[in-house]
């Protein structure tokens, strides 16, 4: 018997669920000289069978493919939803999947379908996986407790209901970590500096939340992190028209993670051109002021977005966000 051992799914968001998949699967891996690898659909086949339908991006494919490595997975594949494969029926997809992987064991939750119509089933799987006598073990949903003592099994869906309602502390909750937002550094309306609060507009494919303010962390490639006001929405006060994300770096309150040399906080600070209180956009010689990548994460929610009745109450109230999320981030 073959000594690798598979998941197969989407794995978006990689939450308790995912991670009690893989960690079965390494498990079995390790006991019997296998690998451990998942096969993840990316991105959901639903945006290729019902594109109106599709569930909104939790994670990037980088970033899910890091986070399954980290917990357990040796190898991770990207399974593109092209029309071949959506098109195989189950039986097609699994001797497809057995003559890729030669798995020893799949490991699965309780309501996992493949192959065209989801016509396969647990009990389908497991004639199939005897068959090639190989191990199919069933992982039960992992059960979490939300701030307000609900207990709930951990979804994909579950977590988009908890963002879209802005509830990103209970999607920790369920995530296992924070909620994040990664994306790029893109021009934005250039009105944050006029008032001295500078923001990153992010261009990114995952989800946001629900339109308000948040505080929390911003992370550069370089592994600098700093405590962030996110502010989420299609800012009223200045009749904008497109949801985004901005995010305002609070310089004084860094905290150095592995910095390699060269690429210290200063550089970090200046590269992302943020600075509290400064009016000033500032950038080292020879980078780019926008096209840097940004990973924010996103832990508690502060205030409904607003529209105000002037650029001056609307700084004025920026100043107690600044303050609130400096209390949050304990800084």
């Amino acid at each position: 018997m073959s000594g690798n051992a598979i998941s197969i799914g989407t794995f978006d968001g990689v939450h308790h669920g995912h991670v009690a998949l893989v960690q079965r699967c390494r498990t079995f891996a390790k006991a019997n000289r296998g690998k451990a690898i998942i096969l993840a659909f990316d991105p959901h086949p639903v945006t290729q069978l019902a594109p109106q339908a599709a569930p909104a991006r939790l994670v990037t494919w980088d970033r899910k493919r890091a986070l399954l490595i980290e917990n357990g997975a040796d190898e991770v594949v990207r399974l593109s939803p092209t029309p071949d494969l959506l098109s195989k029926t189950g039986d097609q997809f699994l001797a497809w999947v057995w003559d890729q992987f030669n798995p020893g064991l799949i490991v699965e939750g309780s309501d996992f379908h493949y192959g065209k119509g989801r016509d396969g089933t647990i009990a389908t799987l497991c004639k199939f996986a005897t068959a090639k006598s190989a191990q199919v073990q069933v992982v039960e949903g992992i059960e979490v407790a939300l701030g307000d003592h609900q207990i709930v099994r951990a979804s994909s869906s579950l977590v988009r209901w908890l963002v879209g309602h802005g509830r990103v502390g209970d999607a920790e909750r369920v995530l296992g970590r924070w909620f994040e937002l990664e994306g790029t550094v893109v021009q934005g309306d250039r009105k944050g500096r006029t008032i001295g609060v500078p923001t990153c507009n992010l261009s990114t494919e995952c989800m946001l939340p629900l339109d308000g303010v948040y505080a929390g962390r911003a992370i550069l490639r370089t592994g600098e992190q700093f405590a962030a006001v996110v502010a989420v929405g299609a800012r009223p006060t200045v009749s904008g028209a497109q949801r985004r994300a901005e995010v305002h770096v609070l310089r004084e309150t860094s905290r150095v993670s592995d910095v390699g040399a060269g690429g210290g906080v200063t550089a970090g600070v200046m590269q992302a051109g943020l600075q509290a209180g400064s009016q000033a956009w500032s950038l080292l010689p020879g980078v780019p002021e926008y096209g840097w990548p940004l990973r924010v994460q996103l832990h508690s929610f502060v205030r409904d977005e607003v529209k105000f009745p002037s650029w001056n109450h609307l700084k004025e109230q920026i100043d107690r966000d600044l303050q609130r999320v400096r209390e949050l981030t304990r800084v």
